[in-house]
């Protein structure tokens, strides 16, 4: 079953959409990658889910990512008397270190490490931002604030420190529960929250040890302070633009997603754009023109994938909004700008040869119209470099391991077939021509560049490149 456009969709799975018969309909609809947010999923539902994204699997004879979002952390209040308070413009609060307030002047925060951390003329936010306040007079237990943005406050609302690097690891008690769960199911990626330093990437890849990719979410104004450093260690990123725009002026955040972006496909590793995509869907059976354009923005921007949430998790018309974000990546990479605009974001070669290689295949393959490239790699580093050439042929990925199979569904362009390693170079060129035609990518006669690492099987050795024609299908 082939894709008509090389932008991912990842579609996260909830109440309305967690049947059988619902998987399949996004599937159908267009999703590449399932994710389930462990913030809503017990252990049985999770290996629930998995079974059937897997039975799914089996039945279109394609594979299928599933990606789990670890909760992180959660910073909130403590209980308020009354259960709210309205806080005004101009006033000045007292935080102080509890677990409930007794009186109608302080304002809990049950948290050691906040205390510990924040200084003067930080910002402190409550309730993603509704209210802001403007801390001074920071003592062990207790802090003096302004209110710069007034508004009602309840029991347990989140809060958000975006000037301060806080002392907590990105990772709970419960996250660690959920990602053994998830690594004994066998998922492909996970995403970590809370992310504000590379040490919380490098824990995490730790305790993965190469058994599924580990996404980094950018949400968090820090982690921006050291992106680079975290993109190193991470295999893939994603602009959680929900938390970000809480943390950021609002304004601020487009400017960071292409920055994001930009560095994820400059070091050829995945970046997913997410958040309010096509948030009016989650009632609406069609979405707004702002939000078309969002999301056209993002495919423009060469992401990998772009991501829905409430509106396939919760929604009334998640295969609806699928079909929709289908729709728009198809029409945008079909605009007559779109590969301009590509290329004209195209970055030069490392100096290695597997870099070398792929910007060969990447020019050959536009100078004789070649009707795809064909990459056969075991661990993906190969297919990752096909892909970050964003070349205008489509790729298709043969691979002898599922596990690399699955995980290429989130990389932008990647058509991954499951199949038995090469047996030799003969078999290399036969196999990858007799499955483009199979796939639908090639006809007979029409050109194919393959590529591969000589001696077979060895990981991160690209350095074959080949130039095929397809032939006639045998009979039987």
């Amino acid at each position: 079953m082939r894709r008509r456009r090389k932008t991912k969709i990842l579609a996260t799975l909830g109440p309305a959409s967690s049947s059988p018969e619902k998987i399949r309909a996004l599937f159908e609809a267009g999703v590449d990658v399932f994710r389930i947010n462990m913030s809503h999923t017990s252990h049985t539902m999770l290996a629930q889910m998995r079974a059937d994204v897997r039975a799914l699997e089996e039945q279109m004879g394609r594979p299928v990512g599933v990606l789990i979002d670890l909760q992180g952390p959660k910073i909130r209040l403590g209980t308020i008397p009354g259960g709210s308070r309205m806080l005004k413009e101009g006033d000045r609060v007292r935080l102080v270190r509890k677990v409930e307030s007794d009186n109608d002047i302080d304002i809990p925060i049950p948290h050691a490490e906040v205390f510990a951390a924040m200084k003067q003329k930080h910002s402190l936010l409550i309730d993603d931002g509704r209210v802001r306040l403007r801390l001074f007079g920071v003592k062990d237990d207790t802090a003096e604030a302004f209110v710069e943005v007034g508004g009602e406050i309840k029991d347990r609302k989140g809060v958000n420190l975006p000037d301060t690097l806080l002392p907590v690891p990105a990772m709970t008690q419960k996250d660690r529960s959920d990602l053994d769960a998830a690594l004994n199911l066998g998922v492909d990626w996970v995403a970590l929250s809370f992310v504000q330093r590379p040490e919380d990437v490098a824990e995490l890849k730790k305790i993965v040890a190469g058994r599924a990719g580990v996404l980094a979410k950018i949400e968090k104004p820090k982690a921006l302070d050291s992106l680079p450093e975290i993109l190193e260690l991470a295999d893939a990123l994603m602009v959680a633009r929900g938390d970000l725009g809480v943390e950021l002026p609002l304004e601020a955040v487009p400017g960071k997603q292409k920055y994001i972006t930009r560095l994820a496909r400059k070091a050829g590793k995945p970046v997913v754009v997410a958040t309010q995509m096509l948030e009016s869907m989650i009632t609406a059976v069609t979405p707004t023109r702002a939000e078309v354009s969002d999301v056209a923005t993002a495919v423009f921007d060469g992401a990998d994938a772009v991501m829905l949430s409430a509106e396939t998790a919760s929604g009334a018309h998640p295969v609806e909004a699928v079909a929709m974000m289908d729709r728009i990546a198809f029409a945008v990479e079909s605009d007559p700008s779109y590969q301009a605009i590509i290329e004209s974001q195209h970055f030069a070669p490392e100096a290695t040869t597997p870099d070398a290689m792929m910007a060969a295949v990447h020019e050959v393959t536009q100078t004789i119209h070649a009707r795809a490239i064909i990459c056969w790699t075991g661990s993906g580093s190969t297919a990752l470099r096909a892909a970050r050439e964003r070349s205008e042929a489509p790729i298709v990925v043969l691979t002898p391991n599922i596990t690399t199979a699955r995980r290429m569904s989130l990389v932008w362009g990647l058509h991954s077939v499951h199949t038995e390693d090469a047996h030799d170079m003969d078999d290399v060129v036969d196999r990858a021509s007799r499955i483009a035609f199979q796939e639908g990518f090639a006809k007979p006669g029409d050109r194919v560049v393959i590529t591969a690492g000589v001696p077979l099987g060895t990981p991160g050795a690209t350095n074959m490149l080949r130039v095929a024609f397809v032939g006639q299908p045998k009979d039987g």
